[in-house]
């Protein structure tokens, strides 16, 4: 996956409105499906009496409206609207497959294994630009050095190394 540049207003804007209409809907969805549950297979007011509960269709009720809104979450990320969010999601989805294999990778990049080294810079890369759209700028600085001893260690060996070089399948070298 390649990083490409987001424009950080239009991503918070759409985040931000897409957790909205998602904890909307789940709380609308949840009380209509409970509510409906309960109505048509519901115990009846002296059993709620006597200390049986609706507890488990109220229950239902959220677990199918958590589905229902995943489904048409999964339906609309491949819309404009959700370009900026899925591509983050995306993004976030390999730093998180990049990180489980950190260590070796790290170990194998002070090697000067080729790449090692170019996962490590997409890593940092898309680190970055993450931190920079989530605004979690208290580890940007030390994420930027560790970028930058990167980058002398591909200069001082002579190498060209991009993040565009990167593929998910170097990762099972690892």
């Amino acid at each position: 996956m390649k990083i490409k540049e987001i424009n950080k207003a239009i991503y918070r804007k759409h985040l931000n409105q897409i957790i909205i209409g998602f904890i909307i809907s789940l709380a609308l969805l949840a009380l209509l499906f409970g509510s409906t549950f309960i109505h048509f297979f519901g115990v009846s007011p002296e059993q709620v009496a006597n200390g049986e509960s609706n507890f488990r269709y109220n229950l239902l009720g959220v677990v199918l409206a958590l589905m229902a809104c995943s489904a048409i979450l999964y339906q609309l990320r491949s819309t404009a609207f959700f370009d900026e969010v899925f591509y983050v999601w995306q993004l976030k989805q390999i730093q998180n497959l990049i990180y489980r294999k950190l260590k070796k990778i790290q170990l194998a990049s002070e090697s000067d294994n080729v790449n090692a080294l170019i996962i490590m810079n997409y890593y940092y890369e898309s680190l970055i630009q993450v931190y920079q759209l989530d605004d979690n700028t208290i580890t940007l600085t030390q994420l930027i050095k560790k970028q930058q001893v990167l980058q002398q260690q591909i200069e001082e060996k002579q190498l060209t190394i991009s993040s565009s070089q990167f593929e998910k399948s170097l990762l099972k070298e690892f």
